[in-house]
């Protein structure tokens, strides 16, 4: 079976919800002493998604205007079989990808988007506001907040919004409002601009603007696109979808993996399982990939730290580089982020999940032979996944096993040409 899809019906009625099932208790939020951090919180963020973000049910329900919007974008998403790559691997594993890229903004952020902008809607503001790195994630916020005839405003880590001018664009078309980050629109931004007019740019310091921006104003609230709680529980559909898919094809699966950065797609994919293998149901390796220029869970600290670089944000435990750290320029810009999901983090600490790097170089020579062998453009993002993913295919050549894996393919790269062309042209650096 080379693609498992599902009917419309088959869309999750409920996120599932992982902080239900840990295996010790997930470090609440704190503040500093003198901090004003958890009291922001009712101010920039709706009661809907805050509600979720501090719940440990089980299963919380999907609303049914969520979901007829998941239907209108094009899920369930499909899952397919690498038989290309697995060829082309000569291997004895079979390599399943979930198709992400297959929503309109070309990426999972939608799952969390529709439904943070419904909540929002849902208490009245007119406006949210955003980071973003690569994009995808304004992007999704953009095309949510359109659908709901709601304002958009988008700070574009300046790096990116430099690398990636037509995904501007597209936020653009969906009447977002995209500016680079750091700017002169807001105290911090002008802060960091004063010390140096030319900086790059972190996802961090682009949360600080955005998160300014809405405490200045009543009728906003400001919208995250990974690492909290809610957003990781809406990312769920992927991995509830992929379980379905994979009881049709009668297997169960050895080892998952995504790429991680904040950690919601990745959470998105593996919760579903993650709990299946506590309970001792399946025995699966789940494997989270990221930047060796942003190694967050593979060399970062478990510790208390701001989630933003101006400490607008609660203290979260974590696996961070230190909330100031800005990382070098590569062009997965949706994976340069100095901390990651307190979820995540708690499952690597656990031993519950494994970490590991991956240098640009390798990652874009795996994106564009998986691309030559299945047809699919991955985003550079997606492609620390697939490295890893063809790793543990290898491995399996060596051995003889014959295992299952599932990459979750998060996005497509078809606005990340830039860096497959220095790829290409022999002009990216490592």
């Amino acid at each position: 079976m080379y693609k498992v899809t599902l009917s419309s019906k088959d869309i999750p009625k409920k996120w599932y919800n992982i902080a239900a099932d840990l295996p010790v208790e997930l470090p609440a939020p704190s503040q500093t002493e003198e901090g004003q951090q958890l009291g922001n919180l009712p101010k920039v963020f709706s009661k809907g998604v805050l509600e979720q973000e501090m719940s440990t049910e089980r299963w919380i329900e999907i609303p049914k205007e969520v979901r007829k919007v998941y239907k209108m974008i094009g899920r369930p998403s499909p899952l397919f079989r690498a038989t290309g790559l697995e060829d082309y691997l000569d291997t004895p594993a079979k390599i399943y990808y979930k198709r992400e890229d297959t929503s309109p903004t070309g990426s999972h952020k939608l799952n969390t988007a529709i439904a943070q902008a419904y909540y929002a809607k849902k208490d009245g503001v007119e406006r949210l506001t955003t980071e973003t790195g690569a994009g995808q994630w304004g992007t999704a916020l953009s095309l949510a907040c359109s659908m709901l005839g709601m304002e958009c405003t988008v700070y574009m880590v300046r790096v990116s919004f430099q690398q990636k001018p037509y995904r501007k664009t597209i936020m653009q078309i969906y009447d977002g409002d995209v500016i680079p980050s750091p700017s002169d629109k807001t105290e911090f931004g002008r802060k960091i601009l004063s010390e140096d007019p030319n900086h790059p740019g972190a996802l961090g310091i682009a949360i600080s603007e955005a998160m300014e921006d809405a405490l200045q104003d009543e009728k906003a609230y400001y919208s995250l696109g990974s690492v909290l709680n809610h957003v990781l529980l809406h990312q769920t559909v992927i991995g509830l979808e992929t379980k379905k898919q994979m009881e049709i094809v009668g297997e169960d699966p050895d080892v998952i993996v995504a790429c991680v950065g904040g950690g919601s797609n990745f959470g998105g994919a593996v919760f579903p399982f993650v709990k299946d293998k506590i309970d001792e149901k399946i025995d699966c390796k789940f494997i989270a990939a990221e930047p060796a220029s942003c190694p967050t869970l593979t060399k970062g600290e478990y510790k208390y730290d701001f989630g933003d670089t101006a400490g607008l944000t609660p203290l979260l435990k974590m696996y961070t580089l230190g909330h100031d750290f800005v990382p070098p320029s590569v062009h997965a810009g949706g994976l340069r982020y100095h901390g990651m999901s307190s979820l995540v983090s708690l499952l690597v600490h656990e031993g519950l999940v494994e970490a590991r790097s991956v240098k640009q170089g390798d990652i874009f020579k795996s994106g564009t032979t998986f691309a030559k062998c299945e047809g699919v453009v991955p985003a550079p993002e997606t492609c620390h996944a697939i490295k890893i993913g063809m790793d543990e295919a290898l491995e399996c050549k060596k051995t003889g096993e014959e295992k299952n894996i599932i990459i979750n393919f998060s996005g497509h790269g078809m606005l990340d040409l830039k860096g497959y062309d220095d790829f290409i042209n022999g002009n990216l650096a490592d």
